[in-house]
């Protein structure tokens, strides 16, 4: 394994302070420093559930991105134990010894003493006119990037880094479920919210840390975990890459930096070119040292024989839907046996494993219409989820699949639009509605209804709602009984779902 140098981040007591504290891979973080009983402060221009998590163990929230926010760590001295009264309600703590390798900050009486300057960490996200970036660059404060925290987190553990362009919240959410239900306690850093452990992050007592790693931003080539796992490698971030090679160079340094690599040689980049230890296919005639054979899609989820090097392990089922989820299942399988783990050890925390929030997530019942929330925002995904969902009508559930989707980003819709076009056949009703633009520019002057007519010329049902507001309008004029209604997009469109069902009761 070549070595990697990840920037020195301290964790011998320096206070920590998240810009866009609320996002979902900041607050995990957040939350794990925060647990580990670190001064954790941050700022969110919208308080949600995460932030109020986020307040229960410690940190102090600042409801707006401003300069002034860092003068809470102007002259800060904190005593051992001692409460800092930063907020109704809120505490900081810090512990005499957070770190057994590196000493506690102490002043002259032997007791605590937090430094002036906190060390700053910011995402992707977060813009270089920011007024509070600006302001920490100008105290001089030690700023990361919200990966060098995961990478030096990673560093620490006996680590199993998920990465792959599809499929990363919910193996990496089944395999630190596997590894809770084994009773190993491990620490969890994943990209969604999961009701087993109440939100995006856990952090154990045990040698193991699930994280998900991201490739996005290029981030991924920082962390250097003792297990791999790669689902997938597709271009999904045009705004960050040219080409599919560039994403394929990230993968390959992430591969050189992890102990065993793990991946799914059902996706042709995978198969050849990285070179995985351990390897796993959905495809019998696939070589592979994990194979399902004999899949049996039922109502209640998916009947697998799991092959370990030609030996039969076992029966397990699935409950997530679709057999991108039986793929995902087996990366688990792959992970958990690695680990010394029994096959009825792994088969039994699969089957009873409910998923991550915004994947395939059942939102509630109303006239007999399902609501569904799904993350899908590439036309892979779209294929995949709505491959699940049909395979719910096929088997009398329901009636019919309707597809309520909003675009996610400009680049990305432009970059694949003739396989948006293609990727609803498994719809018998497909909806859309304007561009999410997540901050992006629109050079093409791209619209969602250019979207809605390619995707007319492949398919007979095909309808365009402008607005958010125009689409909860229409909805409950279109949907009937025995629906199945996935709002798709890593976007917006999961808040109108309350709105809908109230309209269609």
């Amino acid at each position: 394994m070549r070595s990697v140098i990840v920037n020195t981040v301290d964790f011998s007591g320096r206070p920590f302070h998240f810009i866009g504290i609320g996002g979902i891979g900041m607050s995990a973080l957040a939350y794990i420093l925060a647990k580990r009983q670190f001064l954790v402060s941050g700022s969110d221009v919208r308080p949600s559930h995460i932030t109020d998590r986020l307040k229960s163990v410690g940190a102090h929230i600042f409801n707006q991105q401003d300069a002034q926010n860092l003068d809470l760590f102007q002259s800060l001295q904190v005593h051992s134990y001692a409460k800092l009264p930063v907020g109704a309600g809120q505490s900081f703590y810090l512990p005499d010894s957070i770190s057994p390798e590196v000493p506690s900050y102490q002043n002259g009486n032997g007791c605590h003493q937090a430094p002036a300057l906190p060390q700053v960490v910011c995402s992707t996200a977060i813009n270089a006119q920011n007024a509070e970036y600006q302001a920490a660059l100008a105290k001089g404060c030690p700023i990361f990037h919200r990966s060098d925290i995961l990478a030096a987190l990673i560093a620490q553990y006996h680590s199993i880094g998920v990465a792959g362009t599809h499929g990363k919240t919910t193996t990496s959410s089944l395999i630190g479920y596997m590894l809770l239900q084994a009773g190993l306690d491990p620490t969890i850093i994943v990209g969604g919210e999961v009701d087993a452990w109440e939100g995006n992050a856990r952090l154990g007592q045990g040698q193991y840390l699930v994280a998900e790693v991201d490739e996005s931003d290029g981030s991924l080539t920082k962390h250097a975990p003792k297990i791999g796992v790669v689902t997938n490698i597709e271009l999904d971030h045009p705004d960050h890459y040219t080409d599919l090679d560039a994403v394929v160079d990230i993968f390959h340094t992430f591969e050189s930096q992890c102990e065993t690599l793990i991946g799914c040689v059902d996706c042709e980049v995978v198969r050849t070119r990285l070179k995985p230890n351990i390897t796993y296919s959905l495809k019998a005639d696939q070589p592979a040292d994990y194979q399902s054979k004999n899949l049996l899609a039922q109502a209640q989820g998916t009947q697998v024989e799991v092959w370990e090097r030609g030996q039969l392990l076992g029966t397990m089922t699935v409950g997530l839907p679709g057999n991108h989820n039986v793929s995902n299942a087996l990366a688990a399988v792959a992970v958990g046996r690695l680990l010394g783990l029994s096959f009825d050890v792994i088969a039994q925390a699969i089957a009873s494993f409910m998923g991550a929030k915004r994947r395939f997530e059942c939102k509630g019942y109303c006239n007999g219409i399902t609501f569904i929330d799904d993350y899908a925002h590439h036309p892979s995904e779209l294929l995949a989820t709505l491959a699940a969902a049909r395979q719910k009508v096929d088997h009398g559930k329901y009636s019919r699949v309707v597809a309520i989707f909003q675009p996610h980003r400009y680049s990305r819709t432009q970059a694949f639009f003739g396989e948006f076009a293609q990727a609803f056949r498994d719809a018998d009703l497909v909806i859309l509605t304007d561009i999410y633009s997540a901050g992006e520019s629109n050079p093409h002057q791209l619209q969602g209804d250019h979207l809605a007519q390619a995707v007319s010329q492949h398919h007979p049902r095909v309808i365009y709602q402008p607005s958010l507001t125009d689409l909860s309008q229409f909805l409950p004029k279109v949907l009937q009984s025995g629906d199945l209604a996935l709002f798709l997009g890593a976007g917006n469109l999961n808040q109108t779902i309350p709105d809908v069902m109230a309209h269609c009761a």
